[in-house]
């Protein structure tokens, strides 16, 4: 099968690629060429996908069997790469994300949830980025004349990640000493690794499939000290977790989801964070690795050569995670609070 990854050298992109040249498969990719190297035996374009010239060319290297475009984020832009790119693939998969439903994260999803309501032309100043996503996926099934796939993963973890989620725990587990950490350890998170949610998008590409389907994971296949005790045991540093309650730390201001990497406030707006379906993909054929595999790939990733580099070096979201002076702040005013 031909297969052409738009990116191709950054985390899921990187998973799908890997996965597809395992499987035997003559993928091509298309960047910029600087966000990282392509796998041996892959054959790269460089161009920038917001240039036309550079995409007509892209396209006169076809014809493809399928598309995979994981790095769209305006509808505009999505549209240039899938007007160019129809007659020239015979199906585009495109990688949105659970944000694009209206819903989420207030009221459970699934994949009947009704998607943001955004112009398929719109462009990056329109709208903020999860309406953006719902753009995408419209621009993409109106624009391209095939077979479209739109996966919409979760939260998404693995080796590579460059979010400083997974990888910012363990970071900080590494440091030692006391770490901060919030609400009921407990509590069930739902996680799903790069390279299964590629798997299994390949897995539809090969067999002909179509549609939408929410990618997120098993249900509660993670807890908050389970995930944390993971991060401390494979770094063998002395840490230990200082569980704090939700509302101490929205008094704190911590900001939701980043300061502290996959924790929420107790608010209307995240009552369901983690409440989201893959009940569809996992009846297609979605297997999921556990959770804490995928932390343990991360720790090894971490530990190789350019691993530290390239998880926490310039990326195009900022780092939004606590520093070191902050946590003890925070943690000082935990223990004077009455």
């Amino acid at each position: 099968m031909r297969l052409l990854v738009l990116g191709g050298t950054v985390f899921l992109g990187k998973a799908f690629v890997a996965d597809a040249h395992a499987r035997g498969w003559e993928v091509t990719t298309f960047h910029r060429g600087r966000s990282g190297a392509d796998l041996p035996g892959v054959r790269a374009v460089h161009g920038d996908r917001e240039n036309p010239a550079d995409l007509a060319r892209l396209a006169s290297e076809g014809p493809w069997d399928a598309v995979v475009d994981v790095c769209g984020y305006s509808p505009d832009v999505v549209g240039e790469a899938v007007r160019a790119l129809t007659g020239r693939a015979g199906a585009y998969l495109f990688v949105s994300s659970v944000t694009a439903l209206a819903p989420w994260p207030a009221a459970p999803v699934d994949d009947a949830a009704p998607l943001h309501p955004c112009d398929p032309d719109a462009g990056p100043e329109d709208a903020p980025y999860a309406t953006l996503k719902a753009g995408c996926e419209r621009v993409v099934e109106r624009d391209f004349a095939g077979r479209t796939l739109i996966l919409r993963p979760g939260v998404v973890i693995g080796p590579g990640d460059r979010m400083r989620r997974v990888t910012h725990w363990l970071s900080r587990a590494a440091r030692g000493g006391r770490m901060l950490a919030g609400g009921d350890p407990g509590g069930t998170l739902q996680l799903i690794d790069a390279r299964d949610v590629a798997a299994f998008g390949l897995d539809r590409l090969a067999a002909g499939g179509s549609g939408a389907y929410l990618t997120t994971g098993t249900p509660a296949n993670a807890t908050w000290a389970g995930l944390l005790g993971e991060c401390a045991a494979l770094t063998g540093s002395d840490v230990t977790v200082e569980w704090t309650d939700d509302a101490f730390l929205a008094g704190q201001g911590v900001a939701p989801f980043a300061a502290l990497p996959f924790w929420t406030p107790p608010a209307a707006q995240f009552a369901a964070v983690w409440e989201f379906s893959s009940q569809r993909a996992l009846a297609d054929g979605l297997r999921c690795r556990p959770v804490l595999e995928s932390v343990r790939d991360t720790w090894d990733w971490l530990n190789t050569p350019d691993g530290r580099e390239e998880a926490f070096g310039e990326y195009r979201f900022p780092d939004r995670t606590l520093s070191a002076a902050r946590e003890a702040e925070i943690l000082a005013a935990w223990d004077s609070r009455g």
